[in-house]
């Protein structure tokens, strides 16, 4: 079964709530948009939830001191990479910590290249949809099975993350495409941008663990 992601967290009550459905990952945002928080309330938010789950903070365009500043004080565990980081970029970023870096590749109609170099440096990839204006976060899907032979050939076994536009009644159809390790939600699990819908994030770990018993078979 891949690890639940549960992104975009803003309330202390929605990280706890994800953690009791055995999310692997909680992720907080600081790369801007309404999701947005800050180091104090991401701890905040994320010490509700008293689990085992990793600590996820999306980073768009700032400097890699700050992110590192960021990391430590949130309590971060996981460095979530936008703005098509770069290798150099990331060798960047990890000078500044010593938290898992995973690089954001934003997908169109096809692979963007460089995806396999980025696979060497970073310890995942997350693939989300690219959408004009917008880092991430924008609901919309990938074409997951048009994509999925493009991205086994340069995937080999190492880790990936699926993002861009995961609801309950579509997160089995990626799943049964990609195989992801992590599958990464926020908006289709949110009654309003930044509040969660505990019947939704229910819904949304019931598919995946039925697809992944489906894929079993």
């Amino acid at each position: 079964m891949p690890d639940l992601k549960f992104c975009g967290l803003t309330r202390p009550e929605d990280a706890a709530a994800a953690a009791s459905l055995g999310a692997g990952y909680l992720g907080v945002i600081f790369a801007g948009g309404p999701r947005l928080v800050d180091a104090e309330r991401a701890a905040l938010v994320l010490r509700a939830a008293r689990s085992t789950a990793r600590r996820v903070g999306v980073f768009g365009s700032q400097a890699p001191t700050e992110i590192g500043q960021i990391t430590r004080a949130a309590g971060l565990d996981v460095i979530q990479l936008h703005a098509d980081p770069t290798p150099d970029d990331i060798a960047a970023v990890r000078a500044e910590s010593s938290a898992e870096i995973w690089a954001v590749v934003r997908v169109g109609s096809e692979l963007p290249d460089g995806l396999d170099e980025l696979f060497d440096v970073a310890e995942a990839v997350v693939l989300d949809a690219r959408v004009a204006g917008t880092l991430g976060g924008s609901g919309r899907a990938l074409d997951w099975a048009g994509l999925a032979e493009a991205v086994a050939r340069v995937r080999r076994g190492r880790a990936l993350v699926l993002a861009g536009g995961l609801r309950p009644d579509n997160v089995g159809e990626a799943i049964a495409a990609l195989a992801p390790d992590v599958v990464d939600v926020s908006s289709g699990v949110e009654s309003a941008p930044g509040i969660k819908d505990h019947a939704l994030m229910r819904a949304f770990q019931t598919a995946v663990a039925s697809a992944t018993a489906t894929r079993g078979r």
